[in-house]
C-alpha cells in the first residue's frame, strides 16, 4: 500500500527545541545552555513518569513544572512574569531551516502533526510560524490523556486522519518517538541529526562535556530497545526522496 499520509512530530523535528536557549540566556546570562538542556530532559522525563503513573497533566503544565524544577535545582530565583516570558517561547519556537520547504514539497500527500503538545500551545505554535497553511491537521495526544511513546497516542493517527498504519510515514528526530511509532506498527523515518561519529568527536575535544553535548548523547542517539526505524535521514529535506509522487485525492 502506498504512503498517502506523512505525520510529523513537532518538538525537535519540525521545530528546533534548542531555540529556547535565546530566551533562557537572556533571562539568566551564562546559564542559558544549562537551563535549556535540563529543562528539556526533565520535560521528557515528566511525560514518561506521568504516563506510567497515570497522573496525566497536559504538556503545558509539564513544561512549566520542568522549568520550575530546573530553576530551583540551579538555585535561580525568578518572578512569575519572567517565567511567562520563557514559557512564551514554546509558542514561538524556530522551525528548522528545511521545515517549510519540505512541507511545501510534500503537498501531494496528507500532512499532519502528532505531538505531545497541549492543543492550545500547539495550535498557537503552528499558527505563529505559518505551518498551518501546509498541514491538514494538528493532533494533540491530549484526548488520550497519555504521552508518546504510548501506543494509545499513535492510534490517534488512524482515528483522526482515517489512514491505516500501512499508509502512513511517521517522521521524528527523537529516537524514543521513532521507536515508539515503530512499535505501534507505523513506517518510520528517523532524522539522525547527530551521528555517533560526531558525538565521539565532541566528547574527545574537551575534558569537560558541554551541556548540549550531554543532551545529544542522552536524547539524540538511537536507543538499544530491539527496534529500528525504516529510514534514517539527515534532515527533513531528504524526505521527498523517500516518497514517489502521487496524485492526491
Amino acid at each position: 500500500m502506498a504512503i498517502s499520509t506523512v505525520v510529523f512530530d513537532a518538538y525537535g523535528t519540525l521545530y528546533d527545541i534548542q531555540s529556547v536557549a535565546s530566551v533562557t540566556e537572556q533571562a539568566f546570562p551564562g546559564r542559558g545552555d544549562m537551563i535549556t538542556q535540563i529543562w528539556r530532559m526533565k520535560q521528557l522525563e515528566y511525560t514518561w513518569l506521568r504516563s506510567l503513573m497515570r497522573r496525566y497533566e497536559d504538556f503545558e503544565a509539564v513544561t512549566r513544572q520542568s522549568l520550575v524544577y530546573t530553576l530551583r535545582v540551579l538555585g535561580l530565583g525568578y518572578e512569575e512574569a519572567l517565567l511567562e516570558v520563557i514559557m512564551d517561547k514554546y509558542v514561538n519556537l524556530d522551525p528548522y531551516p528545511d521545515t517549510l520547504s519540505t512541507l511545501e514539497r510534500l503537498q501531494d500527500r496528507k500532512l499532519a502533526i502528532l505531538s505531545n503538545g497541549a492543543p492550545a500551545m500547539l495550535d498557537a505554535l503552528v499558527r505563529n510560524t505559518g505551518l498551518d497553511r501546509f498541514l491538514d491537521k494538528t493532533i494533540s495526544v491530549d484526548s488520550r490523556a497519555t504521552f508518546k511513546p504510548s501506543p494509545e497516542a499513535y492510534s490517534l493517527i488512524e482515528s483522526e486522519l482515517g489512514a491505516a498504519p500501512a499508509e502512513v510515514l511517521f517522521v521524528s528526530s527523537n529516537p524514543w518517538d521513532a521507536i515508539g511509532a515503530k512499535a505501534a506498527g507505523l513506517t518510520v523515518a528517523w532524522i539522525e541529526r547527530v551521528t555517533p561519529e560526531a558525538m565521539a568527536a565532541a566528547c574527545e575535544s574537551c575534558a569537560l562535556v558541554a551541556p548540549l553535548t550531554m543532551f545529544k548523547a542522552m536524547r539524540m542517539q538511537m536507543d538499544e530497545l530491539g527496534l529500528a526505524p525504516d529510514h534514517r535521514v539527515r534532515g527533513l529535506f531528504d524526505l521527498p526522496g523517500l516518497l514517489p509522487p502521487i496524485a492526491r485525492p
